[in-house]
């Protein structure tokens, strides 16, 4: 997408962006709703009004930050960002526990879902006879820019330090103390992803799940 504009590249984006950020922390709330907690749905946070999500830093800032520094360097954009995360009852689960995993694996799970469907968007443009030639190659822009924002944030919500998805779901899961030891990481989680996001650490431990999964939505898209 290094041929597009600023204005193209944000046009092309902005719509997966937002529904990538904003839907994964629904799908938090959705799940914890149907094991007990209805903490997001009393608050209006299942709506999919993506106003009632945005995070004026991680919903527009940093996505602008980064589509306009990979417009300035020529490089094909490559996004994350997040929402105002869906608040979670932990003692309304009726297994607090074991069902925080699946409330922590819905965010990720949604992603991967989105991306199966920007990849039939995707599809729908590269083999669209039907469409003017401009309108079939949006479609197609915007397709694969849902399919790589959102297996960015599954790969990334994935890795198992807390506050990450990963890293609640491995607290759930592990015996007593291991779960207590790994949890008080979760004061440093955040400095512990940025500092994996500007290394080449990043590469070293998503680049191969991250390629992966972009692979196989490719060949979903017909484009492989």
């Amino acid at each position: 997408m290094s041929d597009l504009s600023l204005p193209q590249t944000i046009a092309v984006w902005i719509v997966p962006v937002l529904f990538a950020i904003t839907l994964h922390e629904v799908a938090h709330g959705w799940v914890a709703r149907l094991f007990g907690d209805p903490t997001a749905m009393m608050l209006g946070r299942l709506s999919v009004n993506p106003i009632r999500h945005v995070d004026p830093i991680g919903t527009v800032a940093v996505p602008l930050f980064l589509l306009l520094l990979s417009s300035l360097s020529g490089t094909s954009p490559m996004l994350f960002g997040w929402a105002k995360p869906v608040p979670v009852t932990f003692e309304n689960l009726r297994n607090p526990k074991r069902d925080m995993a699946f409330v922590a694996a819905a965010g990720p799970l949604s992603n991967l879902l989105m991306a199966l469907f920007w990849a039939l968007v995707m599809r729908a443009g590269v083999g669209s006879g039907a469409l003017p030639h401009s309108a079939a190659m949006f479609l197609a822009y915007m397709g694969w820019a849902g399919v790589q924002i959102n297996v960015i944030l599954a790969v990334l919500n994935l890795l198992p330090v807390p506050p990450l998805d990963g890293g609640r779901i491995a607290v759930a899961l592990l015996p007593g103390p291991w779960s207590w030891q790994l949890s008080r990481i979760e004061p440093y989680g955040i400095i512990i992803v940025l500092a994996l996001l500007v290394t080449p650490l990043w590469n070293l431990i998503a680049g191969p799940p991250v390629m992966y999964f972009l692979q196989l939505f490719a060949t979903i898209a017909g484009i492989r």
